[in-house]
């Protein structure tokens, strides 16, 4: 029989006949699972549904699987997550003459597109991507943006930027659009995309060119803020271009979609397709320009003495300057009135950027990838100085050799970080990257780390998504939420106890708690929260699943076998999901249905704990037990406020009796009683008599699923002797009922407390439920002395405070790419791309 112990509530005995024909084997599981059938711990399992189900407490199954979700696999993407043998994938090449208009800030262009139809299907049209016709005010990023909030007050800065937007000449000029031969072809433009009618089918296996003549205005990224632009020094009267999205591209054509058919709002990236670039970049002479891709016509653009550095620092392990500071600002009063043409090339990159200015600052050193030396490269200003020579190059080779263990082997020849006015954005080979020291060249150590921490979140965005190219217009979190959790590794790897914002669980939990949220997998642009969902979501995801849900060993074989399956290529989410199943022999559709398809919270709290003990039947050690029970029973209030009453028996002795004799023992044991119980023992085994004098405690633990999405149980178990140990639940406890489980530990040591998720690893939003015996966790609150003039601002702010209530700041959406640094940097920039409300 199990006895329940007295410190706990709720007194329950179970009583369990033992019958001496079964095994002792046996006969021990069927008593554990009679004790748990009886305590209400053991339920049927429900089938499998999504559909609301009235005849079970959940709701719906949290363990679905969600094949039906996902694309049917077939010849081009498998069920095991890998390309299939008929994969195929369009091709796009560029030749490019670009010259950079440095006094009116201009770009003219010239685009060579020779197109590759690899897809089987025949094309009587190509869609061109013209990215800068998002600044044009008949855009639909302008005409859908929300208002800005102009109640209480608005910063000067934005409203220059909302000036300045209605009045910016931005968008294509296009002035000509022909095939290879002159030939004009007939092309439609609809916002940011333009369709080219071909004179007739393109073939499968075919490929066709197509010229585009154009020019567009450069737009002040530091008044209306984008993902390229220029800044203007006025002291020096100098300026920094970052010149991206400079040339129309040929949208994705996909097997899983056809055309990509999203216009640019600004916020939903690109998608795009591989090719080989050659582009002639013309600026001033007196300018040094940093682009995707190898140059190709070093002697004719630089002076000797940089060629000598650079093939020094190709060899050297700490960065060598190739343009010093002092050179650098004597060529800032430059102007020698003629032009550079500046030519490079690149080999399978899905895009090409690049920068220019008479103020860089250029230093480099060589990075060790499978035995070839990449060069890892910096352009700044003086006003990025002293931090940027000390850490920006530094953190492109840390961030090359940390993602080449975890993903794959960095396959470009050089990797490239440029100050200016764009606080972090990636293209191949080179990403623009914001946060400089004070005039007076000091920092705090927030914005050090924001420097470090953009650095390698915008170079990390080289593997996520130029090399394993998924579809960031659809799915930002492929991209931003695989780089955020690889950036997450590299931090920790810079330094102990480095202060990263996104990785940790526990960093996680105000965001999951809140409101205004849709899951993860929700398209890029209809995201609220946007940091949140697809930066830090994501990324937590995968830290917990690589420290929780798989462990290390398991993980960085699947996640690398997915780099390693998709480089190059076009992955979609399934696909992603796929491999890592198909990997780490794992079936994970319950982790990501709860992680990307729902907004649930992770909280589990200790409901009750109960403690069971086996009660052997011996009539003595029953007698013992209620007398000592007795004798710890204190009297309740009705019994000690009646003891001074004087009782009936005592003035009328003869109502006494035998009962009331004070030799009698009610404890007493009767010697039929022992002998019975010696029946019962004769006819035990050796082995049945020993399992009934164990002292086991039958600990069960009642454990409630709050928040919803189902997790590990994890507890630390603290025994009376001091000692303690990690109990490490699957997930899968959950899946015949998904709100309320019951966990039996059997130990001989006496359990003194329970403690859930002690080292924060599910990102448990609630601690105060995650104690047993119940733990109080303080909060605290700030006192403030009560001025008149904090009131009245107070009560002036009352109303934008309520908008801001559900999180609003983040669905304001901060810039995706100033998301990667501390909270104080990532105020510099506004909204996406940090364009101004």
């Amino acid at each position: 029989m199990l006895e329940k112990h007295q410190p706990f509530a709720d007194y329950q005995r179970v009583n369990i006949i033992v019958r001496p024909t079964i095994t002792s084997s046996v006969r021990l599981l069927l008593l554990l699972s009679m004790f748990l059938a009886a305590t209400g711990t053991v339920a049927t399992r429900a089938n499998a549904q999504e559909l609301p189900n009235a005849k079970h407490s959940d709701s719906k199954d949290k363990f679905f699987q969600i094949d039906s979700w996902l694309p049917t696999p077939g010849q081009t993407r498998t069920a095991s997550g890998a390309p299939g043998p008929a994969y195929w994938q369009q091709r796009a090449d560029y030749d490019m003459d670009i010259t950079l208009d440095d006094e009116n800030q201009r770009i003219e262009g010239k685009v060579r597109i020779t197109y590759h139809n690899l897809s089987p299907h025949p094309l009587s049209y190509l869609w061109i991507q013209l990215d800068q016709n998002r600044f044009r005010p008949d855009s639909d990023q302008v005409l859908t943006e929300d208002a800005p909030d102009l109640r209480s007050r608005i910063s000067f800065t934005d409203m220059k930027s909302i000036l300045t937007r209605m009045v910016f000449n931005g968008g294509y000029t296009l002035k000509s659009v022909t095939d290879e031969k002159g030939g004009k072809l007939s092309y439609t433009v609809n916002k940011t995309m333009m369709r080219i009618d071909l004179p007739e089918p393109l073939a499968a296996e075919q490929t066709t060119t197509i010229v585009i003549d154009y020019s567009y205005n450069i737009v002040d990224a530091k008044v209306i803020r984008a993902r390229g632009g220029y800044e203007f020094f006025e002291e020096d009267k100098n300026h920094i271009y970052e010149i991206a999205q400079f040339y129309p591209r040929v949208a994705a054509y996909t097997d899983y979609v056809g055309w990509q058919n999203k216009q640019f709002l600004g916020r939903g990236e690109f998608t795009l397709e591989l090719g080989d670039y050659r582009v002639r970049l013309t600026v001033p002479e007196d300018m040094v320009v940093a682009a995707t891709g190898t140059l190709q016509n070093a002697e004719q653009v630089m002076s000797p003495v940089w060629s000598q550095r650079l093939a020094k620092a190709r060899t050297s392990d700490v960065p060598v300057y190739v343009i010093t500071p002092e050179e650098a600002k004597e060529n800032e009063t430059r102007r020698g009135g003629g032009n550079k043409t500046w030519t490079f090339e690149a080999s399978d990159v899905r895009d090409f950027a690049f920068a220019a200015s008479r103020k860089f600052i250029w230093d480099a050193m060589g990075v060790d990838v499978d035995g070839r030396r990449v060069l890892a490269m910096s352009y700044f200003p003086r006003e990025a100085d002293p931090l940027w020579s000390q850490y920006s190059t530094e953190a492109i080779a840390h961030t090359l050799e940390v993602y080449g263990r975890y993903a794959l082997s960095y396959p470009y020849p050089v990797a490239i970080s440029v100050n200016g006015p764009v606080y972090g954005m990636e293209y191949p080979m080179i990403c623009f990257n914001g946060p400089r020291p004070e005039t007076d060249g000091t920092y705090s150590k927030n914005t050090k780390y924001a420097l470090i921490s953009v650095i390698i979140h915008e170079v990390g965005h080289n593997f996520f998504p130029m090399i394993v190219n998924s579809d960031e217009r659809q799915w930002t979190w492929m991209d931003e939420g695989l780089n955020t959790f690889l950036q997450f590794l590299a931090e920790q790897e810079w330094e102990e106890d480095y202060p990263s914002r996104r990785g940790p669980p526990e960093k996680i939990v105000p965001y999951m708690v809140g409101g205004n949220q849709r899951p993860i997998m929700t398209g890029s642009e209809e995201i609220l929260q946007f940091g949140n969902n697809g930066y830090s979501k994501p990324a937590t995801a995968l830290n917990i699943l690589r420290e929780t849900i798989l462990g290390r060993e398991l993980f960085d074989f699947a996640f690398r076998e997915y780099a390693q399956r998709w480089k190059f290529k076009r992955p979609t989410p399934a696909d992603f999901f796929r491999t890592m199943e198909d990997a780490s022999g794992v079936d994970l559709d319950w982790f990501w249905r709860g992680w990307f398809y729902s907004t649930e919270h992770v909280d589990i709290g200790i409901e009750s704990v109960r403690l069971y003990q086996i009660d052997s039947g011996d009539p003595d050690e029953k007698a013992e037990r209620d007398r000592q029970e007795r004798d710890r029973k204190e009297p309740d209030v009705s019994e000690e406020r009646n003891k001074p009453i004087a009782k009936r028996i005592e003035w009328q002795p003869g109502l006494k009796d035998f009962y009331n004799n004070p030799e009698y023992d009610p404890y007493k044991v009767e010697e039929e009683d022992r002998k019975s119980f010696q029946k019962f023992l004769d006819g035990l085994s050796s082995d049945e008599r020993s399992l009934l004098r164990r002292t086991t405690n039958f600990y069960v633990v009642d454990f409630r699923n709050v928040g919803g999405l189902v997790m590990p149980v994890i507890v630390r178990i603290h025994y009376s002797d001091n000692t303690n140990e990690m109990l490490r639940i699957p997930a899968e406890i959950w899946r015949r009922n998904s709100q309320r489980v019951s966990k039996l530990i059997v130990s001989d040591k006496e359990i003194v407390s329970l403690e859930l998720d002690p080292k924060r690893e599910t990102a448990d939003s609630s601690e105060s439920n995650n104690h047993w015996p119940p733990k109080l966790v303080p909060s605290r609150f700030k006192l403030f002395k009560d001025e008149k003039k904090k009131n009245e601002m107070q009560k002036a702010n009352v109303e934008q405070t309520k908008d801001d209530s559900a999180g609003k700041e983040e669905a304001d959406d901060k810039d995706a790419k100033k998301e990667s640094a501390p909270p104080e940097q990532s105020g510099k920039t506004d909204d996406v791309e940090g364009e101004s409300r």
